[in-house]
């Protein structure tokens, strides 16, 4: 059973006036987390999508830079879009929610967010809303600034780059400590892993980015510990 027939079967179960909201406490159990993950990014691209001001029917298009929406299935993907963007509960309220779901999983929050910054590039540009935005979800997940930065670095053109930030590092680390780092990072971005702790094998395309981003800051701090 695809990913897109499992939300659709969640989206079925709500019942007359209820919201993704209730959709979420009933997604927290590990075998439906991966539903839930899409279901996330999927809601809150959606509450994204208002903050700058340009809604746009090229939402699914965005999502395709992260998941395989197969012809067939794109109905369900643009259901929870719809809902989302029709519910009264504000992003904070499903940042909540989705803080609660991954309880105790902080590489899963970052998981999301990236695939939300992934989501607010789609078009070429960065709205300042969009940062705002951005930014009060990483507080509500609670991943730290240091990841946000480095996080609006690896999309963002022109925004500052730190390879410490990248590998979570103080810029004293010593070159062996960025190296274990640089291990790590990779360790944590491979598909088996993030399928694991809750990505849907359709978005393990997100691990591709992060790679070159997490390779290019090891070639940065070796080459300045070598120089």
């Amino acid at each position: 059973m695809s990913i897109w027939t499992r939300i659709t079967a969640a989206l079925a179960a709500l019942a007359t006036g209820e919201g993704l909201s209730v959709v979420f406490e009933r997604l927290r159990t590990p075998p439906e987390r991966s539903v839930g993950f899409t279901i996330a990014i999927i809601a809150l691209g959606a509450k994204m999508a208002k903050a700058d001001g340009r809604v746009t029917r090229d939402e699914v298009a965005a999502f395709r830079q992260i998941f395989a929406v197969p012809v067939a299935e794109e109905a369900a993907a643009a259901r929870v879009f719809d809902l989302a963007r029709q519910d009264v509960a504000g992003f904070d309220a499903y940042a909540r929610k989705i803080k609660a779901m991954f309880d105790g999983q902080p590489k899963v929050l970052v998981d999301l967010l990236e695939g939300l910054f992934q989501i607010a590039l789609a078009d070429g540009h960065y709205h300042p809303a969009e940062d705002a935005f951005l930014a009060e979800v990483a507080r509500i997940f609670a991943v730290g600034e240091r990841c946000f930065r480095a996080l609006r670095a690896r999309f963002v053109p022109d925004a500052p780059r730190d390879p410490y930030d990248v590998l979570g590092l103080p810029h004293h680390a010593t070159r062996a400590e960025a190296h274990a780092a640089w291990k790590q990072a990779v360790r944590d971005s491979h598909p088996d892993r993030m399928i694991a702790r809750g990505v849907p094998p359709e978005a393990v395309r997100l691990a591709e980015r992060r790679l070159i981003a997490i390779n290019a800051a090891w070639a940065e701090i070796s080459a300045q510990a070598e120089a």
